[in-house]
């Protein structure tokens, strides 16, 4: 196989691109090797050698144990359990959440083989019995897999006796009735409150 196949071939494994794309990717980067394609070569190998998973909660970073469980500035009796780190970055993207996380590496998922054994659950009921938690917010997705998974986590988090919090599901900001699917109004329309709050 050339090299140009080869790479075409691997870049068109990632997340959202196709052999199409990839091609074009490629393209772009033989055009510009000196100030694109080489310093991203870098980069991935220096990623590939330094990034490390927090042995606390799984986040990726440059050290272990990363650099939210080490943050002083962090409310050590808060733990957000999220699905993967994707979420954990979209959460901190928005700015609105300074605890500590957990990171469960998936769902349970017959479909897909995903066991409640192979969650680190223990791990998540290890840090609850050694620190002060006060409580745990499940941030998990609203799928069916997501929600079974927020339920499991909260009937092993009862005998500890603390509090298990969900994130609020419905209507977003800014977002249309017409144009929201069943599952999102039926969601908002069970999680109603009172106006005016």
């Amino acid at each position: 196989m050339s090299p140009l196949d080869s790479l075409i071939k691997h870049l068109a494994k990632l997340p959202c691109l196709g052999p199409r794309s990839a091609r074009r990717m490629v393209l772009h980067l033989l055009k510009k090797r000196d100030t694109v394609m080489l310093p991203l070569i870098e980069a991935m190998t220096r990623a590939a050698r330094e990034v490390k998973t927090c042995s606390a909660c799984g986040n990726l970073g440059g050290s272990d144990p990363c650099e939210i469980c080490r943050d002083p500035g962090r409310d050590r009796s808060l733990i957000c359990v999220v699905e993967d780190v994707a979420d954990l970055w979209a959460l901190e993207r928005s700015h609105v959440y300074r605890g500590l996380y957990q990171i469960l590496g998936g769902t349970l998922s017959a479909l897909e083989g995903v066991r409640p054994e192979d969650l680190p659950v223990e791990k998540l009921l290890e840090r609850v019995k050694s620190n002060k938690t006060k409580e745990i917010i499940l941030a998990l997705n609203a799928t069916v897999e997501g929600q079974a998974t927020a339920h499991y986590v909260a009937e092993r988090l009862a005998p500890v006796g603390v509090a298990v919090s969900k994130l609020a599901h419905g209507l977003p900001v800014g977002g249309e009735l017409e144009y929201l699917d069943d599952g999102t109004l039926a969601a908002a329309m069970q999680a109603r409150r009172k106006a005016g709050r």
